[in-house]
């Protein structure tokens, strides 16, 4: 009985011409899925961003040739590879068919760093041919701090329990950056 009455109640409102909300306090639930709160665009972007700083160590990490340098990018990648995990632990979406955000990069200002996108060649000790090794650590560098300065930028817009975890993840690029230090 309740399962028909909750499947009739829509038809009814429908022929009456009236919206769902006319008859219920709060966002109207025929209405389809709410767009993502401001958190869930910025954890998104966090997210993005985060991918694509593993995807730069995966290359770099591929192409390093010294072994102190191979042991440093794949410690810093395994932590990235944790932050990327700890991001999306706290991603809570509804279910159903999820809808990217149009507005993701633009609003959370999950811009790409320089170096995420450039490709990496050479190996990653400085010591490879032509010094293509040192553009590789200049471009870990170069993303490392532009995504804890993007961190940062992020913690005041959002709630304290993901400002916490996006403050972390930015002191820990940013300890990144000093100990990439070490290989160029």
């Amino acid at each position: 009985m309740l399962v028909a009455s909750a499947t009739a109640l829509p038809l009814l409102l429908a022929a009456s011409g009236c919206r769902s909300a006319d008859a219920f306090d709060g966002p109207d639930p025929l209405a389809g899925r709410p767009s993502p709160g401001h958190d869930v665009v910025v954890l998104q972007a966090a997210i993005s961003a985060e991918e694509a700083l593993i995807s730069l160590y995966v290359t770099a990490t591929a192409t390093a040739t010294a072994k102190e340098g191979s042991k440093l990018l794949a410690s810093l990648l395994a932590q990235h590879r944790q932050h990327l995990a700890r991001l999306r632990a706290a991603l809570v979406l509804p279910p159903g068919p999820a809808t990217a955000s149009p507005s993701v990069t633009a609003s959370a200002g999950a811009t790409a760093s320089p170096g995420a996108t450039a490709s990496a060649g050479g190996s990653a000790s400085g010591k490879g041919a032509g010094g293509k090794g040192a553009g590789v650590v200049a471009r870990l560098r170069a993303a490392e701090r532009a995504s804890a300065a993007a961190g940062l930028r992020r913690l005041a817009t959002v709630d304290p329990s993901l400002a916490q975890l996006l403050a972390s993840i930015a002191a820990c690029d940013a300890t990144h950056v000093a100990a990439l230090a070490a290989l160029a």
